[in-house]
């Protein structure tokens, strides 16, 4: 067996583009290999900032000889159709027969195809795979017309010992690749793909991503522990350093104590966003006067002068972090609300001068389900978009929402009014945290009802995977709001108060429909949320096929109850027989062209079955409904779980389609009305075997 050793050697590539330039370069090999007949046994790949490689390992050497059948014209076909077909096999192994298909006795041939060796396989296929790649960006450069995400320099391409040869881009294939730039520039020849790797190492380049990740997590915690310091946990920034650097070497640097007066979040983004430092936290949890550097070179000098830049560098932006802060504090928040008039929320939505306007009606709205001051969440919503126009968010748009508590604290604003306004964009997605303070909730729900209410008067929807304006994260946070915090809020309601704040300026809209489709969208969303937390789809839609209820805490109480019901065997046993009445029904109506709905007639009874089910049903029929009203669910699935006896027992003692037609049909009403009480717990036909 064989292994085989690509790599394409190139200008940077975006950290950003490795790990999916990873994948799709295993997809399309293993699609190559799959298509050429080459079995192998362990594909993997890996990549630097100047480099994509794999390593396909269990190669045969050539590829197996093959015997397929190709068909030809009918045995009575024109004689030129027989010599068309004898041409198109000219040079080929076959022999000829004829078979009796579909069409008629054919004309066939059984062709023999010797096995090619897989490097001739490969070179030949190779070039056609790497014009497919699909990079996000890529480019073309000199004279040619194949594209790469850089300009790249060298491919190196070995089957064991031996060269595949093939072209790309200008380049030939050969056993050369190079090392780091900087400590190790000469070019590499690659005996064999076993010695890639330690060729690599010795020339300073670690190729394996997740080692250099490692390596920089290691220096890192080192580090920080020896100034008595942990490093603050941040995957996607330290998977971007791992792509930034070959051979990663951490050093340490230092913040300016004039510095460390600035809010922790704006030392945090300026360090992470603009300069890809990793913070570090004291032993009592604040920020430390420290930052980490990656650098990707050994420097003679132990890394002091690429410290000293670094720290010159954060100093600059810092200043003019300072300059912000300081500057921004000198007008109050709501001195700010007029520039707010030059700030588009969306074309058709109006600027966010009346956003505020709406968020602050809104919030007071929304205070009353929140059990919150009304004012105070009023005045947040009112100032919640302030910090738009200040400095600091303009330099640092991350911050937008954070830097108005700040500057709200700094003007004597109430603790629970500053942190609404800091956290009113929160949860921006499943794994961020979800406000609890009252006020914070409110202003939280507010902005994110007005944003759907507003976009879906306006008719932009998500489309497919598009959504541009982040339609479906707005209502997963309104979700995730209302059940972790719950609160006991009616959505038609709030969404009919959130398109009162647009006035007319959708003209006349449908309110009802409008009400519809943002509950249908929040239903949507809420399925996908709870999916993805173990609930059934089927369970959520026939909790919401049975009740018109926008509570949304209150339906998760009654989807929990019918979890506990249908795994219960009496509940199994309950839906198996509510199936059966439903079909028989159902076949009935359709065939006598006629419903069934409605109470049957006591005095039609031919059978203590049906008797004792119809008593049953009028209890269970009580029971439920007080169940319902006390919101008490489990209370009601017990009533409807007392139907078991009464239910089996129909299905054994009594025949639904008699020749009496005036019983019949009374048996199918109580069937139909059987259907009907159970979906006052939940429309059980949507539940999937």
């Amino acid at each position: 067996m064989a292994e085989l050793l690509l790599e394409l050697f190139s200008e940077e590539i975006p950290a950003g583009m490795q790990p999916r330039a990873r994948k799709d370069l295993e997809r399309l090999l293993a699609a190559l290999l799959e298509e050429r007949h080459l079995g192998f046994a362990e594909m993997r790949s890996w990549a630097t900032p100047r480099r994509l490689g794999i390593a396909v390992s269990g190669l045969p050497e050539r590829q197996p000889d093959r015997v397929s059948e190709r068909r030809g014209p009918r045995v009575d076909a024109p004689e030129k159709a027989r010599q068309g077909f004898l041409r198109s096999l000219e040079g080929l192994d076959y022999e000829l027969f004829e078979r009796e298909d579909r069409k008629g006795r054919a004309l066939y041939a059984r062709v023999r195809e010797a096995g090619r060796p897989t490097k001739e396989a490969l070179g030949e296929a190779l070039p056609a795979m790497l014009e497919r790649f699909p990079w996000p960006k890529s480019m073309r450069w000199g004279e040619g017309e194949q594209r790469w995400v850089r300009p790249l320099h060298a491919i190196l391409c070995l089957l064991d010992e031996e060269v595949v040869p093939f072209a790309f881009a200008g380049i030939r294939s050969d056993r050369h690749t190079f090392g780091h730039r900087f400590m190790a520039p000469e070019r590499l020849e690659i005996a064999h793909p076993g010695v890639y790797g330690d060729r690599l190492r010795q020339a300073f380049v670690i190729a394996d991503p997740d080692e250099r990740e490692r390596r920089i997590r290691e220096e890192a915690g080192r580090l920080a522990a020896a100034e008595d310091c942990r490093l603050v946990e941040d995957r996607a920034l330290f998977a971007e350093l791992a792509g930034l650097v070959e051979w990663p070497v951490v050093l340490m640097g230092r913040i300016d104590p004039e510095a460390m007066e600035l809010p922790e979040e704006v030392l945090v983004v300026s360090m992470r966003q603009h300069q890809r430092y990793p913070s570090l936290r004291t032993a009592d949890g604040r920020l430390a006067p420290r930052f980490l550097v990656v650098a990707n070179v050994e420097a003679r000098d132990g890394g002091a002068a690429i410290v000293a830049g670094n720290e010159r560098v954060l100093r600059a932006r810092l200043w003019d972090a300072r300059f912000f802060w300081e500057t921004d504090r000198r007008q109050r928040l709501e001195e700010r609300l007029p520039a707010l008039e030059r700030v588009i929320f969306h074309a058709r939505l109006g600027t966010m001068r009346e956003k505020a306007e709406r968020l602050e009606a809104l919030a007071r709205f929304l205070a009353g389900f929140v059990s919150c001051d009304a004012e105070a969440a009023a005045r947040a919503g009112r100032l919640a978009k302030c910090d738009l126009v200040t400095g600091m968010v303009g330099e640092f748009p991350e911050l937008q929402g954070v830097m108005g508590g700040h500057y709200a604290r700094a003007q004597g604003e109430p603790e629970a009014i500053a942190r609404a306004i800091a956290e009113h964009y929160a949860p921006q997605g499943p794994e961020d945290a979800c406000p609890t303070a009252p006020v914070s909730v409110a202003v939280a729900l507010a902005d994110k009802i007005d944003t759907l209410a507003g976009f879906f008067a306006a008719g932009i929807r998500p489309t497919g995977s598009k959504d541009p304006f982040a339609l479906r994260r707005a209502a997963l946070g309104i979700i995730r709001l209302v059940l972790e915090n719950g609160v006991r809020l009616p959505l038609r309601r709030a969404f009919r108060v959130a398109l009162d704040g647009y006035g007319s300026r959708f003209g006349q809209v449908d309110r009802e429909q409008h009400g519809r489709e943002l509950l249908e969208f929040v239903a949507d969303r809420l399925i996908v949320h709870l999916r993805d937390r173990g609930v059934r789809h089927d369970h959520i839609r026939a909790v919401f096929g049975a009740t018109p209820d926008d509570d949304l805490v209150r339906l998760m109480a009654r989807v929990r109850a019918l979890e506990a019901f249908l795994a219960s065997e009496d509940g199994r046993n309950l839906l198996t027989a509510y199936r059966r009445g439903a079909n028989i029904v159902a076949i009935e109506e359709k065939r006598d062209g006629r419903s069934y709905r409605g109470d049957p007639d006591p005095a039609r009874f031919r059978r203590p079955e049906e008797e004792r089910l119809w008593t049953a049903m009028q209890e269970a029929e009580r029971a439920i409904a007080e169940g319902l009203e006390a919101e008490d669910f489990e209370a009601a699935m017990r009533a409807l779980a007392a139907l078991r006896g009464p239910v089996d027992a129909f299905f054994e003692g009594v025949r639904v389609n008699v020749e009496d037609e005036e019983l019949r049909r009374n048996r199918l009403s109580l069937l139909a009305r059987l259907q009907a009480l159970f979906r006052r717990i939940a429309d059980f036909s949507a539940i999937e075997e």
